[in-house]
């Protein structure tokens, strides 16, 4: 019997539960999909064994650990006894089946029972799916929603069951990383004031619609949301265009007032 995988962060509780999986390709990326995610179980109900190096090319290195942990069982109950809670996975639809919701729906309400209980996460063949047998162990049924044509891959329905139980955990995933750094008023003032000398510079501004286009820009700029360096790019660009610009101005002087000089008369 395999050894299963210590549980890390708050999804390690989670088991992914494959019932009769035809293609051990599949094993081997739902086995990527559930280390992408945290989840550190994987169970395999089969009578048959897999090529093992199919299943670890799908899976890569960073899901390895996954298959060769797997649990191997030979019936549904025997896969289900250790979870207290288990999701069916399901394309079909009957009267005696459990009430069908979205992914979402059903992650919404797994979430409260994660703390101290282990949840499972039941997907069937990718020829038929779950039995009514299978749901059976199941105490919720999730269906995912589509345009017509309901059937997806196994590491697909993994995929987004995966999804959605991790974005219910973690609503707001990149809330640790630091927000922009957005330009304030001063920032912003001093960028108006670059773009409108340059822009006079070239005479696109001039008195007579130089409130009006400046009211423009500063409305364009101003939706952009820019942060700090950005602005002081921007600067930057009006600065060295003021630069070369003048610079120029400065050689033509130059060169007219040496073409005008007088010529020194000989000695």
């Amino acid at each position: 019997m395999t050894q299963r995988q210590t549980p890390t962060g708050q999804l390690g509780e989670i088991g992914i539960l494959l019932v009769g999986p035809k293609f051990p390709e599949n094993i081997g990326a739902s086995a990527r999909i559930a280390s992408n995610f945290g989840i550190s179980e994987l169970v395999v109900v089969s009578e048959e064994s897999y090529d093992q190096e199919r299943m670890l090319k799908m899976a890569t290195h960073k899901a390895a650990h996954l298959i060769h942990g797997m649990r191997i069982c030979r019936t549904v109950a025997e896969a289900a006894a250790p979870f207290h809670c288990i999701v069916g996975t399901t394309a079909r639809q009957g009267r005696r089946r459990l009430q069908d919701q979205t992914p979402r729906e059903v992650m919404a309400e797994i979430v409260p029972m994660l703390a101290g209980n282990r949840i499972g996460l039941m997907f069937g063949p990718e020829d038929s799916g779950l039995s009514n047998e299978d749901l059976d162990f199941c105490q919720f049924a999730s269906t995912i929603p589509t345009a017509g044509f309901s059937s997806l891959n196994l590491a697909q329905a993994v995929a987004i069951h995966c999804y959605e139980l991790y974005t219910a955990v973690h609503p707001h995933p990149f809330a640790g990383v630091p927000k922009s750094d957005l330009a304030n008023s001063f920032d912003m003032e001093g960028m108006y004031e670059h773009v409108e000398e340059a822009l006079g510079e070239i005479n696109f501004l001039r008195d007579t619609n130089r409130i009006y286009w400046m009211r423009n820009i500063r409305q364009f700029l101003g939706r952009v949301k820019l942060k700090k360096k950005e602005a002081s790019l921007i600067r930057g660009i009006c600065r060295r265009f003021l630069w070369h610009s003048r610079r120029e101005q400065g050689l033509e002087c130059r060169t007219e007032v040496s073409a005008h000089r007088p010529e020194e008369t000989a000695q």
